[in-house]
């Protein structure tokens, strides 16, 4: 169970997401949460993007190795983790393991910086002080926020402009020239389950 004190605590950066509630909220979002971790989504999507940036640490971690130069495999890890269940949860590659997306390393490093800093919480027992002022860690952390929140919730928008769309177009095409329904729910990429997501 998380506490009132653990909520307190992780409610600016989680909100009332499944890593923050308890009772009936953490199960409503672990439900929202199995349409992406089912078995077979796993099976048939799941397991192949984190086998996909499992490879492209492999290959980063190999690479370092050969030519001697040191690296942070904790953070790699992190990153290739990151990558994988955002792909999982939006439809979107990050990149931020091989830095071919400013935006995705941007979100990923206010993401990283966030956390520290509600970690920050636990032993810092001015933090409520701090925010109400808008002063030391709780500023930064109300700034890399605001960073992470844009990020995500234009996902979001996106995802869900995306679904709409495809469905006015599906909605558009005659009866007789549309697949069977067995074919088409086969088509479905599985974060197409469900467009709500627990953002906050």
């Amino acid at each position: 169970m998380q506490g009132t004190f653990n909520y307190e605590n992780m409610a600016d950066l989680f909100g009332d997401g499944i890593f923050a509630v308890d009772g009936d909220k953490w199960r409503q979002q672990r439900k929202i949460a199995s349409y992406d971790f089912s078995t077979r989504a796993l099976r048939d999507f799941s397991g192949a993007v984190f086998k996909r940036n499992a490879a492209r640490l492999a290959g980063i971690v190999a690479g370092n190795a050969a030519s001697g130069q040191p690296m942070e495999f904790q953070g790699l890890a992190l990153r290739a983790t990151m990558d994988s269940i955002f792909t999982i949860a939006f439809g979107l590659d990050l990149d931020t393991l091989m830095g071919g997306s400013e935006k995705g390393s941007r979100f990923a490093a206010a993401f990283d910086d966030a956390s520290e800093f509600t970690l920050l919480r636990y032993v810092n027992a001015f933090w409520k002080a701090q925010r109400f002022l808008g002063v030391g860690s709780e500023a930064k952390l109300r700034q890399r926020v605001k960073v992470v929140d844009e990020f995500v919730y234009k996902c979001i928008r996106d995802r869900a402009q995306e679904l709409s769309h495809s469905k006015a177009t599906e909605d558009a095409v005659p009866v007789s020239a549309k697949p069977s329904s067995s074919s088409s729910l086969q088509q479905l990429h599985p974060n197409d389950v469900s467009v709500e997501r627990s953002a906050r």
